[in-house]
């Protein structure tokens, strides 16, 4: 990729007022519709599969406290950085240097466009319990029927953020209605003896550690996204809006997780909500209501996929389009249409989903791949940003106020995602190599065509590391030593 000598024409939506185009509302519309997917409809099943009901509480507990405190992060630096409005990418750059704000960049928007891949395959298999050629989700006509959604999207999105922004609000309430009929029925069948059999969970499920462990991938597949209207701080009406809509998006979400999860367990046993095929919220409440519930929510899953997939495909331009407005990435993403909307991101991530969709072919099990790989490739941005958090609280002088918990705040958020990292375990961080390994030779030869040093001594200890990673993850996979 080529740094082009001048920057192409930006579209003054994205610079002063007139770009501030998003209220409280609109960022929380985006914070829950992206972080409310496809992993509540499934979350009781994938759950029960790794621990009981103690370790799935224990699980919600962790997860809520190192969310809490990553939500505290983004306030923090959204506060104290208020010019580092492109998010979790332009706090790595500004912690650690120009090549690992790239990484980030990088690690983030292929974790949002892979999503996507994963979302399409759910989409689509959940269309098949209405429509019988679409099969599992994974076969030619779902690729054909996947790249229209697409396509309808892109066009959808480069009529303005704004437009496609409003949308989402609308499909966010739309998805929440069956998932609020869903607690209410579950809540009038809980039985309290159904729920407080085998609470430690099954032998087989390990020590009460592991079964925590186990519901980490799950848990964070289910909150990506809740950094999203930190993405969009530079389009936000008011950068007080950002935060009010961070805390709304994340308190909302964690209350519907955890009702969804233990009140299931009050409806079937563990090892009949871990035996439920996708998606288990269907199943649930199938024998709770009849097949009405089945078909409520095989229609819920397709409008709440499909808006989190417009609201990730928001994502996936906006951060390489903002990281291109720095110099982070090649300057031809800043290229917007007369509507503000990052044509050239949009269109190069869009390819990159259209072409990942013949993995429909591929995979057995492409939804697994894809939510699995999003999930620890982002990983690296949280960690990043909370690392930067510490860093920036601990160089505040002594006696600055607020300095004390700023620096708790950065630690915890510190020891959240590095334990989110060791609890993906061994094959997803290879795997994540590779990707963040592709993204040192694009670094390298984009600061090489533009006449620039690429790497300074400690970014080559990086660059090292996840390159021989990265070589060593395809061996393994070209030797069988790692299954997709």
């Amino acid at each position: 990729m080529t740094q082009l000598k001048k920057p192409l024409k930006v579209s003054p939506a994205t610079k002063g007022s007139g770009g501030r185009e998003l209220g409280v509302f609109s960022l929380t519309s985006l914070v829950i519709g992206s972080v409310i997917g496809s992993g509540v409809f499934n979350m009781m099943s994938n759950m029960a599969q790794s621990a009981g009901l103690i370790g799935i509480i224990l699980g919600w507990v962790v997860t809520a406290i190192g969310m809490t405190f990553l939500v505290l992060t983004f306030r923090n630096l959204n506060k104290k950085k208020p010019k580092l409005d492109a998010g979790i990418y332009s706090y790595a750059e500004a912690g650690f240097g120009r090549f690992m704000g790239f990484s980030s960049a990088w690690g983030y928007w292929i974790s949002a466009w892979i999503g996507n891949v994963a979302y399409a395959t759910l989409a689509f298999s959940s269309l098949s319990y209405f429509f019988k050629l679409f099969g599992d989700g994974q076969n030619v006509a779902s690729i054909i029927g996947a790249s229209v959604v697409l396509w309808v999207g892109h066009f959808l999105i480069l009529r303005g953020v704004k437009s496609a922004s409003f949308m989402n609000g609308l499909v966010t309430l739309a998805k929440l209605a069956p998932i609020a009929i869903f607690i209410l029925a579950v809540f009038f069948a809980f039985k309290l003896n159904i729920f407080t059999k085998d609470i430690w969970g099954s032998s087989d499920l390990g020590s009460l550690f592991n079964q925590v462990k186990g519901t980490m991938l799950v848990t964070v597949w289910s909150f990506i996204g809740i950094e999203g209207a930190v993405i969009f701080s530079g389009r936000a009406k008011r950068r007080s809006d950002v935060a009010k809509a961070s805390f709304f998006g994340l308190y909302t979400v964690i209350a519907i997780y955890v009702l969804v999860t233990v009140l299931s367990l009050g409806v079937m046993t563990r090892p009949e909500l871990a035996g439920l095929s996708a998606p288990g919220m269907a199943g649930v409440l199938e024998a709770v209501v009849g097949k009405w519930g089945a078909v409520l929510v095989n229609i819920g899953v397709i409008v709440s996929v499909l808006g989190a997939w417009l609201a990730w495909t928001m994502f996936s331009f906006e951060l390489p389009f903002r990281a291109a407005e720095k110099g982070t990435f090649p300057a031809v993403f800043t290229k917007t249409n007369k509507n503000g909307t990052p044509v050239v991101a949009l269109t190069i991530t869009n390819g990159l989903v259209q072409l990942f969709l013949f993995t429909f072919l591929l995979s057995a099990s492409a939804y697994n791949l894809g939510y699995s790989l999003a999930t620890s490739t982002i990983l690296v941005p949280y960690l990043l940003t909370a690392l930067y958090q510490l860093k920036l609280s601990l160089q505040e002088k002594a006696g600055t106020p607020g300095r004390t918990f700023n620096v708790v705040v950065g630690a915890v958020a510190t020891i959240y995602g590095a334990w989110l990292i060791y609890a993906a375990g061994l094959k997803y961080l290879l795997l994540t190599a590779i990707i963040y390994g592709a993204g040192v030779v694009v670094y390298v030869l984009m600061r090489t065509f533009s006449g620039k040093k690429p790497l300074t001594i400690a970014e080559l200890a990086v660059a090292a590391v996840f390159v021989v990673g990265g070589v060593y993850a395809i061996q393994q996979l070209i030797s069988g030593g790692i299954t997709l």
